[in-house]
C-alpha cells in the first residue's frame, strides 16, 4: 500500500499597483495554518490562486512589503497573466 506523505502548505500573496509601486510586492506569506488562512481569504474574495511550489519557495524568502527582485519578474509576470486570464474568463461567464 502506498503511503501518502503530508506536505505542509505554504502560500505567498503578491500585489502590484502600477501607478503606486515600481514592482510587485509581498503582502502576505506563511506556512501551515497561516497558509490555509491566506488561501481561504483568496477563495472568499474570488482571488485566483496559482500553484507553483518553486516560486512560493523563492518568494517565501522575502519579507512582507518587500518588492519582488528583478530576477523574479518573469515568473511573477506569468502569475499575473494567469490571474488576468482567469478574471477575464469569469467576467465573460456572467
Amino acid at each position: 500500500m502506498k503511503e501518502e506523505r503530508y506536505t505542509r502548505k505554504e502560500a505567498v500573496a503578491i500585489t502590484y499597483n502600477p501607478g503606486v509601486n515600481d514592482a510587485p510586492k509581498i503582502v502576505a506569506k506563511g506556512k501551515g495554518k497561516i497558509a490555509e488562512n491566506i488561501l481561504a481569504k483568496a477563495e472568499e474574495f474570488n482571488v485566483p490562486v496559482q500553484e507553483d511550489a518553486s516560486l512560493v519557495e523563492l518568494l517565501g524568502q522575502l519579507d512582507i512589503n518587500q518588492s519582488i527582485p528583478e530576477e523574479l519578474y518573469q515568473a511573477v509576470a506569468e502569475v499575473f497573466a494567469y490571474v488576468y486570464k482567469i478574471d477575464k474568463e469569469k467576467g465573460n461567464q456572467g
